[in-house]
């Protein structure tokens, strides 16, 4: 007897995508401005690797049918078809020049007598609604009233530590540790000079903005990359004999067979002919200093920035002894379930984000 065919579901056919189009959707992912375009750059990307719906929509957490959705799109109609579709509705009152005059007038210049526009003060200028403007710099992503810092490390050996430091996080040597160690210094003991408000129900906690000072301590941290693991010492003073002591102190909590890397900033009580002795001593161990003006490469600063969201921002302490404590529980509670922060970026990756920022840089100043 003759064989009975088969009936199936068709084989999907696999997605093509050309170097070009590859190129423009990955420069979609990198600027990260529109959310919903660049969640689906990367079901095309992700797709067009030869993956299969259900391998996509399991990555990105979306379902098989949004995944299918925009193959189709992108085969129909190329990068173009991911952008949303104009939507049916009233034509547009504000003209392209309406537009373009207050996208360049947020841009290059400044009111009178003021840093920068306000909302209020460029519909002043433009004899336009608030809420006009306020579209149109949410449409461009225009945040005069917003500022950020930034310092560009002048260190002359900046590309070699860089490249030592996340080579340590990327590819920590075998049997041994790899501690980020940082002091946060000054932490102050406040107490709030009336009760705390508790929260309720549509009411936020509340609390005075006066609080009276009961003095400081400073918190030396060692952080395990590989385990997340935090080992922590307060100490009222911040000396290079204090440094010493909690070196001694990690000494005693971490296992002997194990060689120990020490990543850690370019403070003087970290180069001082005590602590050189005490690593001459201590063989076992080898120091990493990051760049100057660099403390993100070190990862405890993340961690210290737990702490002070999560422990000392709200807190209220009436004695140096209280701060100690509370840091100390925090520091147990966080050990007890303990997770390492993941580093994603190599060092190629950073130092050439940051070749593009300093080029940036220069030219906006030369202009």
């Amino acid at each position: 007897m003759p064989k009975k065919e088969t009936r199936g579901r068709p084989r999907k056919q696999p997605l093509v995508v050309s170097a070009e189009q590859r190129q423009e959707l990955e420069q979609i992912v990198k600027q990260r401005r529109e959310r919903r375009l660049v969640f689906r750059a990367r079901i095309i990307l992700k797709a067009a690797d030869g993956q299969n719906d259900r391998a996509v929509a399991g990555v990105l957490r979306t379902t098989n049918a949004t995944v299918g959705y925009w193959r189709r799109r992108f085969s129909q109609g190329g990068v173009d078809s991911l952008w949303d579709e104009p939507r049916p509705g009233a034509p547009r009152q504000i003209g392209d020049e309406k537009v373009q005059k207050v996208v360049e007038l947020v841009l290059q210049s400044k009111p009178t007598a003021a840093t920068h526009w306000s909302t209020r003060l460029m519909a002043q200028k433009l004899d336009m609604s608030q809420s006009a403007i306020s579209r149109i710099w949410r449409a461009f992503g225009l945040k005069p009233h917003r500022h950020e810092t930034f310092q560009i490390s002048t260190d002359p050996f900046f590309i070699e530590k860089v490249r030592d430091i996340v080579g340590l996080y990327l590819s920590p040597p075998t049997n041994a540790l790899v501690l980020c160690v940082d002091e946060k210094s000054q932490i102050q003991a406040l107490n709030r000079t009336q009760p705390v408000l508790p929260m309720r129900p549509a009411q936020v906690e509340r609390h005075t903005p006066e609080y009276q000072r009961n003095g400081t301590t400073s918190l030396f941290a060692a952080l395990n990359v590989a385990t997340g693991n935090v080992i922590g010492q307060c100490f009222r003073r911040h000396r290079t004999a204090e440094f010493k002591r909690f070196l001694d102190h990690v000494d005693a909590a971490v296992p002997k067979e194990l060689a120990v890397h020490l990543i850690l900033d370019n403070y003087a009580t970290h180069k001082t002919a005590v602590i050189r002795q005490w690593l001459q001593r201590h063989p076992r161990y080898h120091l990493h200093f990051t760049p100057t003006h660099s403390s993100w490469i070190n990862q405890v600063e993340r961690w210290f920035a737990l702490l002070s969201q999560r422990q000392i921002k709200r807190s209220s302490h009436h004695t140096v002894r209280d701060l100690e404590l509370a840091i100390e529980q925090f520091i147990a509670a966080h050990n007890q379930n303990p997770k390492p922060f993941v580093w994603t970026k190599s060092a190629d990756q950073i130092l050439e984000n940051l070749r593009r920022f300093a080029a940036e840089t220069v030219k906006i100043h030369a202009d």
